[in-house]
């Protein structure tokens, strides 16, 4: 294991059940003096407690791994220690795979045939809490959203209560609405036309103003105050 430290470092760990694969992504990015990498993991279980137990900044995690697989890790990862950003690195280009990794917590999602710019580009976003996607992802993205009826997501905007939450914007009221009814991040910037990294950027503020961890501790939150449900 690298044990490098530096204030300026970004410390990983790799999910791959394939050796070659982490020895190749391992040989592309020990070089970078801004990334450390502190460990491997080849199943979804070694992913969890590597985790716990070298609490890294980012991991990098395949789809498809023996045992638990690397979508059902990812959620187990985000929902016990939220702070630390997973990106998905893996073959699986379909929508179905995309958008579970994303429903689970994946803060980006790339193809393994990336090249190492790519790569540490992407390492990097999802170390901010942005989120990124392979280019071909995205257009698919683009193009699945493109198609997708708006009356999917109804915001009856005029049931939030004036004096609720008094601290967050408008548009921060309306994101916690969505919120509330169940909706995820790529839903509700479909329907809002923002992007995604926007969505993201609101979600995190709404939580600090409402002083909580999670995005479940915001829903109880805002039905307490009486936002809709939208049932």
């Amino acid at each position: 294991m690298e044990t490098r430290e530096s204030g300026n470092t970004i410390r990983l760990l790799i999910a791959d059940d394939h050796l070659f694969y982490r020895e190749g992504i391992r040989a592309l990015l020990v070089p970078l003096p801004m990334l450390v990498i502190l460990g491997e993991a080849a199943s979804g279980e070694e992913a969890i407690s590597q985790t716990e137990q070298l609490q890294p900044d980012v991991v990098l995690m395949d789809i498809k791994m023996p045992g638990i697989n690397g979508i059902d890790a990812v959620r187990r990862i985000i929902e016990t220690w939220p702070a630390v950003k997973v990106l998905m690195v893996t073959m699986f280009d379909d929508d179905e795979s995309v958008f579970a990794a994303m429903r689970a917590g994946a803060r980006g999602y790339i193809l393994k045939d990336a090249d190492r710019e790519e790569l540490v580009r992407a390492i990097n976003a999802v170390y901010k809490g942005e989120a990124i996607f392979s280019p071909a992802i995205a257009a698919r993205m683009m193009s699945y959203f493109a198609e997708q009826p708006r009356q999917e997501v109804t915001v009856p905007v005029q049931s939030i209560p004036p004096r609720a939450f008094p601290d967050l914007t408008n548009r921060e009221h309306e994101i916690l609405l969505l919120i509330a009814q169940g909706h995820n991040n790529i839903a509700i910037a479909a329907y809002l036309h923002i992007s995604l990294k926007t969505v993201q950027n609101h979600v995190a503020s709404i939580l600090s103003k409402l002083q909580v961890a999670s995005r479940a501790q915001a829903i109880i939150r805002a039905r307490d105050a009486g936002l809709s449900e939208g049932r």
